[in-house]
């Protein structure tokens, strides 16, 4: 999956936590739970939202990693992108 269609579904997947959230107010490089003040339950429901959403495992041990819209979204181009040989 190319990143500016993972960008659309972790924006569709942090709407189903926080429906206010307007991509265009967000910096993407900012921490993600800050701006859109995200408890730790509602980031694991985000998180719970995007596998389902995307079928991409992400495992706790990423989720420091997964702080501002542009890390997470790497991290899940890196996570989807083929195998290479």
């Amino acid at each position: 999956m190319e990143e500016p269609e993972l960008r659309r579904e972790v924006m569709r997947a942090l709407r189903a936590v926080a429906p206010e959230v307007e991509e265009a107010a967000l910096d993407p490089r900012a921490p993600l739970r800050e701006q859109v003040d995200l408890d730790s339950i509602d980031f694991l429901r985000f998180l719970a939202e995007l596998e389902a959403r995307l079928g991409i495992a992400i495992p706790e041990a990423e989720y420091a990693r997964l702080t501002s819209l542009d890390s997470l979204v790497q991290a899940l181009a890196e996570r989807s992108a083929p195998a290479r040989r």
